[in-house]
């Protein structure tokens, strides 16, 4: 990889700071000493939070199409099954037809790539230096936590995008591993396997969890031990350990209790929301994040680009008094006409959107599909039934049910309940799962016809829009495992490390 300075990166930082966080204290400067930055605990702690600030409001590469960290989840969601994206809008098409992100050459890889590690090496300097830093030993204790933790799930992130499953084999060599600040001088490490790259998150996390333990965090972007065990959750269902990522789950969600039906039908906008474990808050002022909803949002005359539409086949796999069917319309406006939008995301009137990062409905289905895969049925039936209960859906009936059964209806509530939130990819190569998309046609082959109302009032039957991209690019059709699937290392780091493939 290309090393990134601790010198020059914190100095940036701290400067970047004082222009776009008017909440944090710190002074201006492009030339900050290490020896000053790393001398206190508030010090740490402002480069904690301004690494924060830079991964989820920084555009990559300064590209209005990747808004901070969203980026991924925008991508993850354009690859799967229920985004039937427009494909003439602003930047997605190439993700939605499968032809950016395995390509090496691409900025978005390299933009991505490289604001991974960033995150990695900030949070590798502020658990380097944290022990020996002045300051209350609390407030250390707790940073160090949060900064273990913020790098597990940054790794977590790597490891369930830049390879295939962990089920499918762990010794798959995927990227580096790097515990200790890099420097100008350091050298690149070899591609660790998903093996060593799990070991460190849950290593990293377990740890986390202990310094966390009684820990009142003061906002939700923050990160607590509630959220610890969402991330022990997530790693636990990726690497198999379905028990400990039930146990988990259910640590998790304890403290987060479901939303109602009112709530659901906001827009998905706010922090405050009950069962929103982890979130980013947004202000106009400092914004940049929210721009993942003009992708998102398809209804609001202010969103931009309102290119995620949904899959006809994925409207219909819901009920009728399912809260969330009642997001669904056959869109009416000129040029639009016949697309499904979902208005599960909608900007608030100022133009923002609080950013969700992980909910209870999610623990909620990792704690049912652990049970399920261990056979439990009663279980995983109940958690199961505990969110569609919640969402005004029918239950599901455990008579009879084997475990394949139960797995199968939770992978598709998986799809229904986080739909837009960056689960359809990663759930795709998780679960060695092919991508499916159907043409919406009749018996005959015909385009199925829905009715609009025009916006002056008259009725009119349309075509359905539905996927334009059934195939991969070369025409072959989708499946499992498919090389398609995964993001590429970015070309600039195999030519920045000569040790990448050693």
């Amino acid at each position: 990889m290309k090393a990134f300075s601790s010198y020059i990166f914190i100095a940036g930082l701290f400067a970047s700071l004082t222009a776009c966080n008017k909440q944090l204290n710190t002074a201006p400067s492009n030339a900050v000493a290490e020896e000053i930055v790393l001398k206190t605990v508030g010090n740490l702690t402002a480069l904690s939070e301004g690494t924060w600030r830079s991964m989820m409001d920084d555009f990559y590469a300064n590209i209005y199409g990747n808004p901070g960290f969203k980026t991924i989840a925008l991508v993850s969601e354009a690859m799967g099954d229920d985004v039937a994206l427009i494909t003439t809008k602003y930047s997605y098409a190439p993700n939605y037809r499968f032809t950016q992100i395995v390509d090496k050459t691409q900025s978005r890889n390299n933009a991505i790539w490289n604001q991974l590690y960033k995150i990695i090496n900030n949070n590798n300097i502020i658990i380097a230096n944290i022990d020996r830093v002045t300051g209350d030993a609390t407030d250390k204790k707790v940073l160090k936590g949060q900064a273990l933790a913020l790098r597990a799930h940054t790794y977590l992130t790597i490891a369930s995008f830049f390879q295939f499953s962990y089920l499918k084999d762990s010794l798959a060599k995927t990227a580096p591993i790097y515990t200790t600040p890099t420097t100008d001088t350091t050298r690149g490490n070899p591609k660790a396997t998903l093996k060593d790259i799990y070991l460190l998150i849950i290593s990293d996390l377990q740890e986390a969890k202990g310094l966390l333990e009684g820990h009142q965090r003061t906002a939700k972007y923050k990160i607590n031990k509630d959220v610890v065990n969402g991330l022990l959750a997530r790693a636990y269902l990726n690497t198999g350990r379905w028990l400990a990522a039930a146990d988990a789950a259910n640590e998790a969600l304890k403290n987060y209790p479901l939303m109602s039906p009112a709530d659901y039908s906001k827009g998905f906008n706010d922090i405050n929301n009950s069962e929103w474990i982890w979130g980013h808050p947004e202000i106009p002022s400092q914004s940049d994040g929210s721009y993942s909803f003009h992708f998102l949002d398809v209804s609001s005359s202010s969103s931009y680009y309102y290119s995620f539409m949904a899959d006809p086949f994925f409207g219909e796999l819901f009920e009728n008094g399912d809260i969330r069917k009642s997001l669904f319309s056959w869109d009416n406006n000129p040029g639009r006409e016949g697309y499904l939008q979902y208005k599960k995301f909608r900007f608030r009137d100022d133009q923002t959107g609080d950013l969700v990062l992980m909910r209870s409905a999610e623990a909620y289905l990792i704690k049912a599909e652990g049970y399920a895969r261990e056979n439990k049925i009663t279980e995983g039936v109940a958690a199961l039934n505990t969110l569609r209960t919640a969402r005004g859906a029918s239950l599901f009936n455990p008579v009879g049910a084997t475990s394949a059964q139960l797995i199968d209806a939770i992978l598709v509530e998986r799809r229904k309940e986080l739909w837009g939130e960056g689960f359809a990819l990663a759930d795709i190569i998780r679960n060695q799962l092919p991508v499916i998309r159907k043409p919406y046609v009749d018996a005959g082959g015909n385009d199925r016809l829905v009715t609009i109302t025009t916006p002056d009032g008259v009725l009119k039957q349309v075509p359905a829009k539905y996927h334009t991209a059934l195939k991969f690019a070369d025409g072959t059709p989708f499946v499992a495992n498919s090389p398609n699937y995964i993001f590429a290392i970015p070309q600039a780091e195999e030519q920045n490390n000569p040790n990448l493939y050693n």
